[in-house]
C-alpha cells in the first residue's frame, strides 16, 4: 500500500480533490482549506451577484483551467515531430488530453482594441489656450455636449489626478470627471494642491516631439559610436574633419549638425570656414575612462528584476514601497527605441522613488546597440544600462539577441565593447546559464566580460531549453561567482521567502535579483529585509491592488484608454499573484516557487477569489467587498451583501463589451 501510494504521488495523482503535504509538486494546504475542484468554483459561483461579470468572455469559456487557444491546447511536450502531433492525425474521439500546456498563449485573441471612445474628443479642447491646428479637416470631435452623450458613465465619484495633482489634465474625457467639473462643465483645479505638487520632481526619461521627429527622419548623428565601431571592426579610419573648420559641409551634413545641437546655437551656414555652433568644449578630446566611470556599488542590495509587461512603473512603486533597492526598466528593443517608437520610449520612464535605476536593453548588432546606447546617455537620466542576454522568446532568440548572443561571441564582444565605450554609466550584463541544458556556457564568458568592463553580471540559473520547468542550479551560480571574481556576480531563481534570499546569499554572490517571487508576492522585500514570513490578509491585498490601481491611473491616465490599460496590466500581475498560498494555509513553511497550489477555500471569501486560477473571477476582484476603495476607505460597510457594492465603489468599473482576456504568460515551472 505505501508503494502504491507513494507511486500514486510520483505520478501527480490525487484529481481535482485536496491533496496532503506529501505529494511532490504541491503546496502542502492544511486538511481544513482543501477542497475539490467542484467545490471551489461552486463556492464562488453562490455569491456571483446577478448581472456582474456573466457577460464577460475572459478566454476561459468552458470554465476549465486549461482554456487556451486551439492551437496551444494540441502543442504537447513529448510525441512532437516536425513540428506536427501525433494526435492531430487522429479522429478526434480517439485524441487525448494533453499533458501540459507549453510556455506562452502564443495564440490568445487580439486583446488591443482599435479604438477606445466612438466619438474621440479633439485634444485641443482639453487645453484650455489651444485651437486647432487642423481646423475643419480634423478628424475628432469638437463639440463637447455631443461628446458627452456617447461618453460612458462615470466609474465613481473620486479622480485620483485631481485629488493627487490638484488637477486632472483629462478634463471632460476623465472616467471620473464629476469628481472636478463645474456647474458649467469647466475643470476645476485645486490651487493648493498644485502649488504644493509643483515642488515635486516628475517623472524622468520621456521622450519629447522634437527628438522623436528627429530619429524618425534620421537626422541625429551618432559619432562617438561610429568613431566606436570603426575602433572595433579595425577599419581604416578616415581622415577626422575638424570642428573648427569645416570647409565643405553637403546639405544632409549641415542639416544632421544642425539637429544635434542641443544648446540651442545656430546651425553652420553652408561654406561657412568657421564652426558657429556654441562654446569650443573638450567633449570630443577627454572623455571619462573606464576607472573613472560612476561606480555601481549595489552589494547586498534587493535587486528587482527587469520584468516584460509586469514589470511596469506602477508595479515598481509597489516594490520600491515594499523594500526593493534597485529597479530596472522593462527589455526595451534598440531598434525600436532608434525610431522613436512613445510605446517603446515609455518602458524607460523613472519614477521619483526609483533612486536606483536602470534600464535594459535588447539587441542582436552592435551598429544599433552602440548607436542606442549613446542615444540614451545624453537623453535620459540612469544609474546604468543592462544588456538582456537571457531573454528566450522565439521572436528575440531568432534574430540573434536575447540567450542567441551567447553563442555568437564575437558580435556579443563587439556590442559590449561598442556600447560601454559610449556610456558614461556603468554597464551590467543579465544572462543565463546557456542556451542548452547541459552545455553552460557561463562559466566562460564572465571572466571575457570583465576583461570587456562589465560592472556587474546577474545570472539566471537556467538556460534557454529549460525555460522554467526545471529548479534554478544554484550550485552553478556559487561556480561562477568564483569564476566572476571580483567582479560582482548577482544570482536569480526561485526565491520566493527570506529563506530562499539566505541561501542564496551563501553561495557566494553579491547579491541576489528578484523576479517571479516579487509577481507572486511583492512584500517579499519585506520579508527578506525583516527576516519573517507575513500571514498577509486578503484585505492588505486588496489594498495592494488598489494601490496599483491608482499608481496605474496616474502613469497612464483616468481616460477610457489609459483606465483599460490600467486593468490590462492588473489582470497580468493577478495571474501570478493567484499562485501565493497564505501562510496561514500552509503545513509547511515557506511555500516553494515551483509548488502549484492546490484547490483550497480560504479564510474568507476574497481570500478564495484571490486564489482562483480564472480570469473571469480576478475581473471579480474589482468588486471588492464591504470596501470603500474610491471614498472614504477608513469607514466600514458592513451592511453591504458579499461582492453587491454600489457602482461608485467599483475599483476598475466594469468591464467594456465583448471584453476579452487571455494571459500572456501561463503557469509552466510545476515539475
Amino acid at each position: 500500500m505505501a508503494e502504491d501510494a507513494e507511486a500514486a504521488a510520483e505520478r501527480g495523482g490525487g484529481g481535482d480533490s485536496g491533496v496532503g503535504a506529501c505529494e511532490r509538486g504541491v503546496a502542502p494546504i492544511k486538511a481544513q482549506y482543501r477542497t475539490t475542484k467542484e467545490q471551489f468554483h461552486q463556492y464562488l459561483d453562490a455569491d456571483r451577484p446577478e448581472g456582474v461579470c456573466q457577460e464577460t468572455p475572459t478566454g476561459d469559456t468552458d470554465g476549465s483551467d486549461s482554456a487556451e487557444p486551439k492551437a496551444k491546447r494540441i502543442r504537447l511536450e513529448d510525441g512532437q515531430e516536425n513540428g506536427k502531433t501525433e494526435e492531430a492525425a487522429e479522429p478526434p474521439e480517439q485524441r487525448q488530453v494533453p499533458k501540459r500546456a507549453r510556455g506562452q498563449n502564443k495564440s490568445r485573441p487580439h486583446v488591443k482594441p482599435t479604438h477606445y471612445d466612438k466619438e474621440r474628443l479633439c485634444p485641443s479642447l482639453l487645453q484650455e489656450s489651444a485651437t486647432c491646428a487642423f481646423g475643419d479637416r480634423c478628424r475628432f470631435l469638437h463639440d463637447v455636449g455631443r461628446y458627452l452623450e456617447t461618453k460612458p458613465a462615470d466609474l465613481g465619484p473620486r479622480c485620483v489626478l485631481f485629488d493627487t495633482f490638484g488637477r486632472c489634465p483629462y478634463s471632460v474625457t476623465c472616467r471620473f470627471a464629476r469628481a472636478h467639473l463645474g456647474p458649467e462643465g469647466q475643470n476645476l483645479v485645486q490651487e493648493e494642491v498644485v502649488a504644493r505638487c509643483a515642488d515635486l520632481p516628475p517623472v524622468r526619461n520621456g521622450l519629447n516631439r522634437a527628438l522623436q521627429q528627429q530619429l524618425r527622419k534620421r537626422q541625429v548623428c551618432f559619432e562617438r559610436a561610429e568613431q566606436a565601431l570603426r575602433h572595433l571592426t579595425q577599419g581604416p579610419m578616415p581622415m577626422a574633419i575638424p570642428e573648427t573648420s569645416v570647409a565643405t559641409v553637403t546639405p544632409e551634413q549641415n542639416s544632421c549638425h544642425a539637429q544635434l545641437d542641443t544648446t540651442g546655437g545656430a546651425s553652420t551656414p553652408h561654406g561657412s570656414p568657421v564652426s558657429t555652433c556654441g562654446p569650443l568644449t573638450d567633449e570630443d578630446v577627454i572623455r571619462l575612462r573606464p576607472c573613472e566611470k560612476k561606480r555601481l556599488d549595489i552589494s547586498g542590495k534587493l535587486y528587482l528584476a527587469p520584468l516584460t509587461t509586469c514589470g511596469n512603473l506602477p508595479f515598481r512603486r509597489i516594490c520600491k514601497r515594499f523594500g526593493a533597492d534597485v529597479t530596472c526598466g522593462e527589455m526595451a528593443v534598440c531598434t525600436n527605441l532608434l525610431q522613436g517608437q512613445m510605446s517603446e520610449w515609455a518602458l524607460l520612464k523613472r519614477h521619483p522613488c526609483e533612486d536606483i535605476f536602470g534600464v535594459q536593453l535588447e539587441g542582436a548588432f552592435p551598429d544599433t546597440m552602440t548607436k542606442c546606447a549613446e542615444l540614451l546617455n545624453r537623453t535620459i537620466d540612469v544609474d546604468f544600462v543592462d544588456i538582456n542576454v537571457g531573454c528566450p522568446i522565439d521572436l528575440v532568440y531568432k534574430k540573434g539577441g536575447g540567450c542567441a548572443l551567447m553563442n555568437r561571441s564575437a558580435k556579443f564582444q563587439q556590442i559590449v565593447r561598442g556600447v560601454n565605450e559610449v556610456l558614461d554609466v556603468p554597464l551590467t550584463v543579465k544572462m543565463r546559464t546557456g542556451v542548452q541544458e547541459r552545455v553552460s556556457l557561463a562559466h566562460r564568458l564572465l571572466p571575457e566580460l570583465r576583461d570587456w568592463g562589465v560592472a556587474l553580471v546577474t545570472l539566471h540559473g537556467r538556460s534557454r531549453e529549460q525555460r522554467y520547468t526545471r529548479l534554478a542550479d544554484w550550485p552553478y551560480i556559487e561556480q561562477c561567482a568564483k569564476v566572476a571574481s571580483p567582479m560582482p556576480l548577482f544570482g536569480n531563481g526561485d526565491i520566493l521567502s527570506f529563506e530562499d534570499a539566505n541561501c542564496a546569499m551563501q553561495t557566494g554572490v553579491a547579491g541576489v535579483m528578484i523576479a517571479r517571487g516579487a509577481l507572486l508576492k511583492p512584500w517579499l522585500f519585506t520579508e527578506i529585509k525583516e527576516q519573517r514570513h507575513w500571514d498577509i490578509s486578503s484585505s492588505e491585498r486588496l489594498d495592494i491592488l488598489r494601490d496599483f490601481t491608482h499608481y496605474g491611473l496616474e502613469h497612464w491616465g483616468s481616460d477610457t484608454q489609459g483606465v483599460e490599460r490600467t486593468r490590462r496590466f492588473l489582470l497580468e500581475w493577478l495571474s501570478f499573484l493567484c499562485r501565493y498560498v497564505p501562510v496561514g494555509l500552509l503545513e509547511r513553511l515557506p511555500q516553494r516557487i515551483n509548488e502549484r497550489p492546490p484547490y483550497y477555500l480560504g479564510r474568507d471569501h476574497l481570500e478564495t477569489l484571490m486564489a482562483s486560477q480564472q480570469a473571469a473571477d480576478w475581473i471579480r476582484i474589482r468588486y471588492p467587498p464591504a470596501r470603500v476603495l474610491l471614498g472614504d476607505a477608513r469607514r466600514s460597510r458592513t451592511d453591504l451583501p458579499v461582492c453587491h457594492p454600489p457602482h461608485s465603489e467599483m475599483l476598475l468599473g466594469p468591464v467594456p463589451p465583448g471584453f476579452a482576456f487571455l494571459p500572456k504568460h501561463k503557469a509552466n515551472a510545476y515539475k
